[in-house]
C-alpha cells in the first residue's frame, strides 16, 4: 500500500495560471508547497490521493496565479502619498519631493514608510519589489522582519542627502550593506543610479566596474522626459541611452526605468544586450512624462516588467491597476486593440519583473522547484461574473481587493483579506504621525 505523502500546504483553486506558459489555464488544479517551494502541480482529484497536507487551503471561485512583483518603487514615499499632485515632472521633483525629503528623511521615516508598503502591497497581491531610496540597510532590515522580498537598491547621485555626503561615501555604504546582506534568503542589492541627469560620469565607470565584478543589477531611471533627452543633448551631445552605452552600461544588468523617449534602434539595442524595460504607466501620465511603447519593446524581443513608481507620483502601489493601464493605454500607443493582451501584461507584471531583477529562476510563474510567492484572487464576486476567459478578467475586470490569500516563500501573509504578523493599527497611526509632521514642516 502506498501512503500520501505528508506535506506542509496543499492550495486547491478553481484555476490556476501559472504563467508559464503564457496564457495557460490549469482548471480545478492543487499546487502542492513543502517548506518554501513548489514541489507539485496537479489536479485537485490526484492531489488529494497523492499528498497529506498539514494544511489544506480551498479556494473554490479563485485564480492562484504567481504572486505579482513590482519592478520599480521608492516605497518609503508611501508617506508622500497625494503630497504634490497635479504639477510638471520637474516642478513635482524640485520644488515638492526634495524639500519635503530634506526635512523628514531619515531610518524612521524609511522604515514607517517601508512598513506602510508591504501592507498595501500585500493586500494587492505583490510578493516582491525592486526598491529605489536611502537608508538601504533600514529598507533590508524591515523588509526581513516582515518577510517580504525585495531587491534593495544602492542609491548614487551626486549631492549630500541624509545618507551620504560625498561619492565615495555613497560608493562605501553602498558596498557595506551589500556584504551585509549577502546569504539573506528574500533580500538582494542592486545599484541604483539615480538617473543621467543626477549621476556623472565619474560615478557610472564606478559602478560598470563593480557591477561586472559582484554582478549585481543596476536600476535607473532612464528617458524618463523629453526635457532629459534635450538636456543630454546640450550637456554631452548625445542622448542619455547612449551615454550610459559608451560607459558599457548597456547590458543584462540593466533595469531601465520609464524608457518613455525611445527611437527604434535604442529599442533593438535593448533588445541585442538583454536590457530589461520597466514600464510605469501611471506614474508617467499623471507627470506627462511621455509614453513608454511597451508593444513595440516587447515585440522586438525586449524584457518588459511592470512597476507602480513611488506612491508621491502615482499615487499608489496597486498592480492590477497598474496592468489594466499598461493594457489600455499600451493599445492606444500602438495604435492596435490586439496590443499588450491580458496574458502578456500578466507576464510582464509577474516573469518579466521577476527576471528583470535577476531572479526568475525563483519567482514569477508558478512551477515546481520555485519559491512558493502565490496571490490567490476571488472571481467570485458581482464584478468578475460571468467569466468566459479569466486572464482577462483578472486584467480588464478585478482589482486588488478581490486578493484574499497571499504566500511568500510558502508563509501566508495575508489570509481571507487580513494581514498576518502585521499591526495594521499601529501601521495607520505612524502614517498619521507623519502626515502631521510633513503638513507642517
Amino acid at each position: 500500500m502506498t501512503f500520501p505523502t505528508a506535506v506542509d500546504l496543499q492550495i486547491e483553486a478553481r484555476w490556476v495560471i501559472p504563467v508559464e506558459p503564457q496564457g495557460v489555464v490549469l482548471e480545478a488544479h492543487a499546487v502542492i508547497v513543502e517548506a518554501d517551494c513548489i514541489v507539485a502541480i496537479l489536479p485537485i482529484a490526484d492531489a488529494r490521493q497523492r499528498f497529506a497536507p498539514r494544511e489544506r487551503v480551498e479556494l473554490g471561485e479563485h485564480a492562484l496565479i504567481p504572486g505579482l512583483v513590482n519592478a520599480h518603487t521608492h516605497n518609503p514615499m508611501t508617506l508622500m502619498r497625494g503630497l504634490a499632485d497635479d504639477v510638471p515632472f520637474m516642478v513635482w521633483l524640485k520644488e515638492h519631493v526634495w524639500p519635503a525629503e530634506a526635512k523628514v528623511m531619515g531610518p524612521e521615516f524609511v522604515r514607517d514608510g517601508v512598513e506602510l508598503a508591504i501592507a498595501e502591497m500585500i493586500r494587492g497581491g505583490t510578493t516582491c519589489c525592486n526598491e529605489n531610496y536611502f537608508f538601504p540597510d533600514v529598507q533590508a532590515t524591515t523588509y526581513a522582519k516582515h518577510g517580504f522580498r525585495s531587491l534593495i537598491g544602492l542609491p548614487v547621485i551626486e549631492f549630500p542627502t541624509p545618507w551620504a555626503q560625498s561619492r565615495d561615501e555613497y560608493f562605501d555604504k553602498a558596498l557595506a550593506v551589500h556584504d551585509e546582506l549577502r546569504g539573506e534568503a528574500l533580500i538582494g542589492t542592486a545599484f541604483a543610479p539615480h538617473a543621467p541627469y543626477t549621476v556623472a560620469n565619474e560615478s557610472f565607470e564606478r559602478i560598470h566596474l563593480l557591477s561586472d565584478q559582484l554582478d549585481l543589477p543596476v536600476h535607473l531611471h532612464l528617458h524618463e522626459t523629453a526635457d532629459e533627452i534635450n538636456d543630454s543633448l546640450r550637456d554631452f551631445g548625445m542622448r542619455p541611452f547612449a551615454r550610459i552605452k559608451q560607459i558599457g552600461l548597456v547590458n543584462e544588468r540593466l533595469i531601465a526605468v520609464h524608457m518613455t523617449q525611445l527611437g527604434e534602434a535604442e529599442i533593438h539595442d535593448c533588445a541585442a544586450h538583454g536590457v530589461s524595460i520597466v514600464h510605469n504607466v501611471e506614474s508617467n501620465m499623471k507627470l506627462l512624462s511621455g509614453f513608454c511603447p511597451a508593444e513595440a519593446i516587447r515585440r522586438a524581443g525586449v524584457n518588459l516588467a511592470i512597476g507602480t513608481d513611488g506612491c508621491a507620483s502615482n499615487n499608489d502601489l496597486d498592480l492590477f491597476g497598474e496592468m489594466r493601464s499598461a493594457a489600455l493605454v499600451g493599445k492606444l500607443v500602438a495604435n492596435d486593440a490586439a496590443a499588450m493582451s491580458a496574458a502578456s501584461v500578466l507576464r510582464a507584471a509577474t516573469m518579466g519583473s521577476a527576471r528583470a531583477l535577476g531572479w526568475q529562476d525563483r519567482i514569477g510563474s508558478i512551477e515546481v522547484g520555485k519559491q512558493a510567492d502565490l496571490a490567490a484572487v476571488d472571481l467570485g464576486t458581482i464584478e468578475s461574473q460571468p467569466i468566459y476567459n479569466v486572464v482577462s478578467q483578472l486584467i480588464y475586470a478585478a482589482g486588488r481587493h478581490q486578493v484574499s490569500d497571499v504566500w511568500i516563500a510558502g508563509v501566508r501573509k495575508l489570509r481571507n483579506r487580513e494581514l498576518t504578523g502585521m499591526d495594521t493599527s499601529e501601521i495607520l497611526s505612524k502614517a498619521r504621525r507623519w502626515r502631521e509632521r510633513i503638513a507642517t514642516a
